[in-house]
């Protein structure tokens, strides 16, 4: 009988894999986040130096009085704007997102099911596994609940 001992090894190396991919994912959503944040604070300080610019060349106090009322419905309409923008920037991002985690988990089911397949037989997994167990438990006893059950029979028995 030969055991596999690559096997915790692929299973590792998949889960890092997809912490990885999740990473990289993460990252790109900021980026796309950070973008549309850094263009709507462009297009706001641009639009502040025009309202500041019109102010400066107002030449009666007519015109002056006028200003806020003119500025509020023209912020209005490009607030309006501005929101369906970024409704569909948030749409595609989030959409975007949701496509690179499934196939980042569909790549993690697939290397985990070919680390699985390298597996003889169930028999041969379970006893990988449990001569794993074995080994940890040598080196921190009760650290897989092991030592706990012992105790709770030793218990029982002296009831």
């Amino acid at each position: 009988m030969s055991i596999n001992t690559d096997l915790p090894l692929n299973l590792h190396k998949a889960n890092l894999e997809l912490q990885l991919r999740l990473g990289r994912l993460l990252q790109e959503n900021q980026r796309k986040w950070l973008e549309l944040g850094s263009r709507a604070l462009g297009e706001s300080i641009a639009e502040s130096s025009a309202e500041l610019e019109q102010v400066l060349k107002t030449q009666d106090w007519q015109a002056l009085a006028a200003l806020p009322g003119e500025t509020f419905w023209r912020q209005l309409q490009q607030r309006f704007g501005d929101s369906q923008a970024v409704t569909q920037i948030a749409v595609s991002a989030q959409t975007a997102f949701a496509a690179g985690l499934q196939e980042a988990l569909q790549a993690w089911q697939k290397e985990t099911a070919q680390a699985l397949g390298g597996v003889a037989d169930v028999n041969t997994f379970t006893s990988t596994v449990n001569g794993m167990l074995q080994q940890w438990n040598q080196f921190w006893p009760g650290a897989t609940g092991a030592g706990q059950n012992r105790g709770a029979k030793g218990a029982s028995s002296a009831e």
